[in-house]
């Protein structure tokens, strides 16, 4: 059980580095028309678009990635609690 834990908090942080990635790349003008930026759309944007319901855009400031990097935070340590809870 440690062993699939161990994976699945791994994921999430690679996750949570793809999302960062994703959105520094926001800041240089063609970066996200690249393969990798295009690749990273594809696995962040699905993601990403709940949040962005939730919380419009103000301006040219989109805040809604904060709530979505709070709930990785949340999903990682709610999984880590539920395994010391079960083990």
């Amino acid at each position: 059980m440690e062993f699939i834990l161990s994976i699945i908090s791994k994921l999430i942080s690679i996750y949570s580095y793809a999302l960062i990635i994703y959105l520094l790349m926001s800041f240089f003008g063609g970066a996200r028309q690249t393969p990798v930026g295009q690749f990273l759309a594809r696995i962040c944007e699905p993601y990403l678009e709940p949040f962005r319901k939730i919380i419009p855009p103000i301006g040219m400031i989109d805040i809604s990635p904060i709530l979505a990097f709070m709930v990785l935070r949340f999903a990682s340590s709610g999984l880590r609690q539920l395994f010391y809870w079960i083990a």
